[in-house]
């Protein structure tokens, strides 16, 4: 599991290989990750944006932006927890995605961003 601190919002990421998918004629890899944001700092804070870089070696970088994520723009209170699930389709079987999430210091209407570390997308049989 990866995981980062940026201004008391702990992100931790963990990823799974979920085999693949020929989609228009293409073989793709599909990747779940599952990203839980933890509110260790003492401000309530909401999630209102995300940006992502998603590279596939065999492809130029990819950015995906936009609000909240899976649909939802949750709000943590001090120690609350959020998690979900996503995933992407490479072409090639080595891949990474980093970003960062907009969010919004409730008690100062602060805006502020929470890096996403890096984390690698990988088949197993290049794992061995």
């Amino acid at each position: 599991m990866i995981q980062q601190i940026t201004k008391g919002i702990k992100i931790s990421v963990a990823t799974e290989y979920n085999g693949t998918s020929l989609r228009n004629t293409k073989l793709y890899h599909i990747f779940a990750y599952e990203i839980t944001i933890e509110n260790k700092s003492s401000n309530t804070v909401k999630l209102t944006d995300r940006f992502w870089k998603i590279y596939d070696s065999l492809n130029p970088t990819e950015i995906v932006s936009g609000e909240g994520v899976v649909g939802q723009t949750p709000t943590l209170k001090p120690n609350d927890i959020y998690t979900y699930t996503s995933g992407c389709f490479l072409e090639s079987n080595i891949g990474a995605m980093k970003g960062f999430y907009t969010m919004i210091n409730l008690n100062n209407y602060d805006q502020f961003k929470v890096f996403i570390p890096t984390f690698q997308l990988i088949t197993p049989v290049l794992l061995n």
